[in-house]
């Protein structure tokens, strides 16, 4: 039996199916403050399924210099970093190679990156089709797929500075 290596793969963005970004915030505890997260997930409903999907991913991640499951990159201290984030009008804009998203976030969320001028960024190869997007996501729900250890361990995390187009 063979199988194919993702490290001999082409990037397709069509593999990844439906992206989503997703805000939110909640207290650090190490500091008890607001902390923005951010999170990207696939719906995995691309032609090739959620496996294309987390492959895709993974491929995408390794690409940008983000190692899946660890440890955190803080963008700050990496400037060649791939990745940014720009609020601006509202809006959660994240860039990556290959990909533009955006999010309207709640005002806590602007307040909180506002305060702190970086959010927590995840993104998870574990798909999640049940949170679509323009359905409003249970609390609950989101907790527990972010908490999950197989979206935990799945996941690239980084600390992504705010940038706006004002400066």
């Amino acid at each position: 039996m063979t199988s194919t290596s993702s490290e001999n793969r082409t990037f397709r963005a069509a593999d990844l199916g439906t992206l989503t970004v997703v805000a939110w915030s909640g207290e650090n505890p190490e500091d008890e403050q607001d902390m923005p997260f951010l999170l990207a997930y696939s719906l995995g409903d691309g032609e090739g399924g959620p496996e294309a999907a987390t492959e895709a991913i993974e491929l995408l991640l390794r690409n940008t210099g983000l190692p899946i499951g660890g440890p955190v990159v803080e963008s700050s201290r990496n400037p060649s970093l791939p990745v940014t984030l720009l609020v601006e009008a509202g809006q959660a804009v994240l860039n990556m190679p290959y990909l533009n998203a955006k999010c309207v976030p709640p005002p806590e969320w602007l307040a909180a990156v506002a305060e702190r001028g970086h959010a927590y960024f995840m993104f998870t190869t574990r798909p999640w089709p049940e949170a679509k997007p323009g359905v409003p996501l249970d609390e609950e729900a989101l907790a527990a797929f972010v908490g999950a250890e197989e979206t935990m361990t799945n996941a690239a995390h980084c600390t992504l500075t705010a940038k706006s187009l004002r400066g």
